[in-house]
C-alpha cells in the first residue's frame, strides 16, 4: 500500500515507521508549511496535520480520489462539510479523534457505563484529560467523543470546558510534558466514586490504530468510522 503522510510531526514520523514495519511505503510526506503538491500517487493518505491545513489537505485528497484517514483535531466546525464532499466524489474517509484501538474500546465502555449510571441522580459526572504540552486543542477531541458518547446516554445535553454550567459535563484540560494522554471519566456521589481511565503510554497505538484503519478502508467507498473498522 502506498501511503501520503499529510504532516510530519511526532505522529506522522510514528505513522511511517509502522507502516514500513507493516510492509508499506510511503511516497509523499507533507509538513505544516507545504501547501502545493500532488496527492494522486498515493492508495491512501493518513492526514496528522494541523488544525488550520486539515480542511484543505482533506479536500485535495477527495478531489484526487484518494481514501484519506485524518486524526487531525480542532478542525470539526467543517466536518459536515466534508462529508458532503467525500459523498459528492464518491470517496472514502475516516474521521476518528482518536485511532488507539484500546480508546475506542474505551469509548464504548464509556458509553454502556453512561446507560447504566443515568438513573442514578446521586452521581455527579465530570472528566479530565491530560496531554503534553504541544498539543493545540483543548480540551482534546477524545474528550469530546467521550463527552458526545454521555450526552448520547443520559440527560446531559453539553459539555464545559474548566467551569460548572447546568446539566453540562465539566472537563479539565491539563497540559504536561511528555504525556502521550491520559483521560478520565468519574462518577461521584456523597458515599463513593467510580473512575474510568485510558493511559496511553506512547504514539506507536495511536499510530497502529490509523494504519489498520488505512488498511481497512482500501477498496471501500463512504464514510466511515473506528467501530467499522473494529466491527463494533
Amino acid at each position: 500500500m502506498k501511503i501520503a503522510l499529510l504532516g510530519y510531526g511526532k505522529m506522522g514520523k510514528t505513522i511511517e515507521k509502522i507502516a514500513l514495519e507493516r510492509g508499506h511505503s510511503i511516497v509523499l510526506k507533507i509538513d505544516r508549511d507545504q501547501k502545493d503538491y500532488d496527492v494522486s500517487e498515493a492508495d491512501v493518505a493518513i492526514d496528522f496535520s494541523i488544525p488550520s491545513a486539515a480542511v484543505a489537505n482533506l479536500t485535495r485528497c477527495f478531489n484526487a480520489g484518494v481514501p484519506v484517514i485524518s486524526g487531525t483535531t480542532g478542525w470539526l466546525d467543517h466536518y459536515d462539510e466534508m462529508v458532503a464532499l467525500c459523498k459528492e466524489k464518491d470517496g472514502s474517509f475516516i474521521y476518528a479523534s482518536n485511532f488507539s484501538l484500546g480508546v475506542n474500546l474505551f469509548f464504548e465502555l464509556n458509553k454502556k457505563l453512561a446507560a447504566m449510571m443515568n438513573p442514578l441522580d446521586n452521581y455527579d459526572v465530570a472528566m479530565e484529560e491530560i496531554h503534553h504540552t504541544q498539543k493545540l486543542d483543548a480540551p482534546s477531541g477524545t474528550a469530546i467523543t467521550l463527552a458526545e458518547g454521555i450526552i448520547e446516554n443520559s440527560n446531559h445535553d453539553a459539555w464545559a470546558l474548566d467551569n460548572d454550567t447546568a446539566n453540562a459535563i465539566p472537563i479539565v484540560a491539563k497540559r504536561i510534558e511528555n504525556v502521550p494522554g491520559t483521560h478520565t471519566v468519574t462518577y461521584a456521589s456523597e458515599v463513593d466514586r467510580i473512575d474510568i481511565t485510558h493511559t496511553a503510554h506512547n504514539r506507536n497505538g495511536f499510530a497502529l490504530g490509523a494504519v489498520v484503519a488505512a488498511e481497512w478502508i482500501q477498496d471501500k467507498k463512504g464514510v466511515f468510522s473506528m467501530k467499522d473498522v473494529l466491527g463494533l
